[in-house]
């Protein structure tokens, strides 16, 4: 496994996830902001949660490159196509299981069956995320998708 191509493949494609996840909040497809929300599990600051987030962002992209990596050796097949094969069920999920644990341990977001408080008021993502626009979940499948891609891109 090559390790270095595939820190160099997550970094790139973290960043582009990151910018099509950002892109699709002013064109009204998604209010998700993955930066802001993983920032501010770490840090109650919100003018800093977005920075500490995509650092902590950049970092799990950076793990799930090695997964990828893994599943590239095992299968013997890296191909853009066979990336976004599996970033597609990355981005399943993401939605089902990964927004709904961080909906639950995220010290400053409301328990999706109690609601807001005056000190948890984040909204949960609810059920695919769908609390945060109805093209949430396309949004985030096509972005996961993309990020499989260009792993499989750097690794073939």
């Amino acid at each position: 496994m090559n390790i270095g191509i595939l820190i160099l493949g997550g970094f790139a494609g973290t960043l582009i996830l990151s910018a099509l996840m950002a892109i699709s909040r002013p064109l009204g497809l998604s209010r998700v902001d993955l930066p802001f929300l993983l920032g501010s599990v770490i840090t109650p600051d919100r003018n800093k949660a977005p920075w500490v987030g995509f650092i902590f962002h950049l970092v799990i992209g950076w793990t799930f490159s090695l997964l990828y990596g893994f599943v590239f050796e095992i299968f013997g097949i890296s191909t853009w196509w066979f990336g976004m094969g599996i970033g597609f069920l990355h981005g399943l999920f993401v939605l089902s299981i990964g927004l709904e644990i961080l909906g639950f341990i995220h010290p400053r977001m409301a328990n999706p069956s109690r609601g807001p408080t005056p000190t948890k008021q984040l909204q949960p993502p609810g059920f695919f995320a769908l609390n945060y626009g109805r093209w949430t979940p396309l949004v985030t499948i096509i972005s996961h998708m993309v990020f499989g891609g260009i792993l499989g891109l750097f690794y073939q």
